[in-house]
């Protein structure tokens, strides 16, 4: 996928990778995983983003350029990811959801033994980080050079889809903002859980 894509804001950002792929090379073979379910969170305007406070170490690579992978790790157990969207110096970012297994399945089904059917192997952010063997070492990757390990492909364009837009999942901050964007009829979009006391930002 091209940078010049996803330098845009967040919001339109999110209807651009859905239906694209993310391909990981692992050392047990390729896995790719089309996405299928995205939230949209901004900066200094949106208080359930990372950056709503500023830059700091954490969520410097939300500053752009776009296209790069935002990795960072929730409640001390999962990792969950991001691609940058925006230009360079603005910050935004599009938490990837949830995905369907389309290469590497018998790896997937490896990773996540437990997983009921298909349809649940990357279904949430964290299951997809997990099955893709994406962690924080992942984080700043160029999501858009053909030769990284963790790469982007575009959607097919001619594939015919119905998106579907609601709340965020998880958020404590603004909880009705209907910037969750997902493909309608997939098996692996997330339930909906209206957000609480517990944060879960991009």
């Amino acid at each position: 996928m091209r940078r010049e894509a996803l330098a845009i804001d967040p919001i339109p950002a999110s209807r651009v990778l859905l239906g694209s792929v993310l391909e990981a090379d692992t050392p047990e073979g390729p896995i790719g995983v089309k996405l299928v379910e995205v939230e949209a969170y901004r900066g200094g305007d949106d208080p359930a983003s990372h950056c709503y406070r500023g830059k700091t170490a954490r969520n410097a690579v939300m500053f752009g350029p776009a296209g790069h992978l935002y990795v960072y790790f929730v409640y001390g157990m999962h990792f969950c990811a991001n691609v940058v969207s925006l230009h360079d110096g603005e910050p935004g970012a599009v938490l990837l959801r949830a995905g369907e297994v389309v290469t590497g399945l018998d790896l997937a089904r490896r990773r996540r033994p437990n997983a009921r059917n298909d349809g649940e192997l990357a279904k949430g952010p964290a299951r997809l980080c997990s099955v893709l063997g994406l962690t924080r070492e992942h984080d700043g990757i160029d999501l858009t050079d053909p030769a990284s390990p963790v790469r982007l492909l575009a959607a097919d364009p001619g594939e015919q889809v119905e998106v579907l837009s609601g709340p965020r999942v998880g958020v404590a901050n603004a909880i009705d903002v209907p910037w969750r964007f997902w493909l309608a009829g997939s098996a692996a979009v997330s339930t909906y859980r209206r957000g609480g006391k517990r944060r879960t930002p991009s």
